[in-house]
C-alpha cells in the first residue's frame, strides 16, 4: 500500500473520474460518485481480481484523497464487503499495481 501512499493528499480531477473509457483502459469503472463533490464525500470504483469483483473506495477531503481502501465485494450480496488478505492484496498488486497506479496517476492529474 505504500506505492499509493503519494497519492494522499491530491486532487481528484472530477472530470477524468467521469469518463468511463478512459477508466476502462485501466480495468476500472465508477460505481458511485456524487456531483458535485461534497466536503467529505466517498467515490467508489471496480475492478476484477481473480474472478472477484474489488471495490477501490477513495475518501476524499475537501476534493482531496485522504484514504484509499481495497475490498472484495460479496458476490452473494453486493453490500457486504471483506478486506483483503495480506497474500490476496500481494497478489493483487502483482497482478494489477501497475495498472491501478496508472488509475491513480490518471484521476489525480
Amino acid at each position: 500500500m505504500e506505492r499509493f501512499r503519494k497519492y494522499f493528499d491530491k486532487v481528484v480531477n472530477i472530470k477524468n473520474v467521469k469518463d468511463s473509457n478512459q477508466l476502462m483502459v485501466f480495468g476500472v469503472f465508477c460505481k458511485t460518485f456524487s456531483e458535485p463533490l461534497e466536503d467529505f464525500d466517498e467515490i467508489e470504483f471496480n475492478t476484477e481480481f481473480n474472478n472477484q469483483n474489488v471495490l477501490i473506495s477513495i475518501v476524499v477531503v475537501l476534493n482531496e484523497i485522504k484514504r484509499i481502501q481495497f475490498t472484495l465485494i460479496d458476490p452473494e450480496n453486493p453490500d457486504i464487503v471483506r478486506g483483503l488478505t495480506e497474500s490476496q492484496l500481494k497478489d493483487f498488486l502483482v497482478q494489477k499495481g501497475d495498472q491501478i497506479v496508472k488509475f491513480f496517476e490518471y484521476i489525480t492529474q
